[in-house]
């Protein structure tokens, strides 16, 4: 007999390909729209087709500075998101379980939530070089996503699984591993869905104000500056394309330890079987 968990497994492919015509339908309306509107507008300096900024991302991918481009933009920005994720998480676990050091950070961090991005950057102009300035900017705005998820996730961990720890003395590690980290996870993997969007919006914008060297948003600006519309939305185009391959791999990242537990609970147990 088919148990409930075969039947799920052999819908997938069926749901995964709706969503996906449902996803490429969205994407050709839009697309669609768009091309009506550049030929409404009539002039490329005030709106390109999407066929010439494909064209146009297609030219510059075909080039080595390009991908240094890239490559410089994706490293200043995940080293702040890295540095924003392991410091928040850090602080959480301080703040959750001493008083005295959520009374001391409390304050900073909802100063930094408060903040517009445009002073930080102005600030760290006028601290750090221009090479720098993204990696502040990028950590300063995930610092207090990553610090609140934590946090709560701490705060929600069931309690009476915390005592029947220590009932049976699983010890610091076991605890943590096995009740503290599963109870999180949830809220880790969201503040990584939602931070690194916001890395990179803040990132970009501040390398294109610190109009940083072989940068997305040095690009930007210099399109901006020389009117260069195709350039300037194929740069954009770039960028949006990178937050999604990056929101979805860590996405994945995260779901894989839920995968590899639940495909051990279906393979060991006897309902998996027919």
């Amino acid at each position: 007999m088919m148990d409930f968990t075969t039947k799920n497994k052999l819908k997938r492919p069926e749901t995964r390909l709706k969503k996906v015509l449902c996803w490429c339908g969205s994407a050709a309306f839009w697309l669609v729209l768009w091309q009506i509107a550049a030929q409404t507008a009539g002039e490329e300096i005030l709106l390109v087709s999407p066929f010439s900024v494909l064209c146009r991302l297609g030219q510059l991918a075909m080039t080595r500075e390009f991908w240094l481009t890239i490559a410089g933009s994706m490293g200043r920005i995940m080293l702040g998101f890295v540095l924003a994720m392991t410091i928040g998480t850090l602080l959480a676990v301080l703040t959750v379980k001493s008083h005295i050091c959520y009374i001391l950070f409390y304050p900073v961090v909802s100063i930094i939530n408060a903040t517009p991005v445009a002073s930080f950057i102005m600030l760290a102009l006028v601290w750090l070089s221009t090479a720098r300035v993204p990696v502040l900017t990028s950590f300063l705005i995930v610092l207090p996503l990553f610090w609140k998820n934590i946090s709560n996730g701490i705060e929600q961990t069931d309690h009476g699984l915390l005592e029947m720890a220590a009932v049976y003395r699983f010890g610091a590690v076991r605890t943590l591993t096995q009740i503290y980290i599963p109870s999180v996870l949830p809220y880790f993997s969201a503040a990584c869905s939602t931070g690194i969007g916001m890395a990179w919006k803040a990132g970009v914008a501040a390398e294109v104000l610190a109009n940083t060297h072989l940068s997305i948003g040095g690009n930007l600006y210099d399109a901006k500056v020389y009117l260069e519309t195709p350039d300037l939305l194929a740069w954009t185009t770039a960028i949006v394309l990178l937050s999604i391959l990056l929101e979805k791999g860590l996405g994945r990242l995260m779901r894989l330890p839920a995968e590899r537990r639940n495909g051990v609970d279906t393979h060991d147990s006897p309902s998996a079987k027919c």
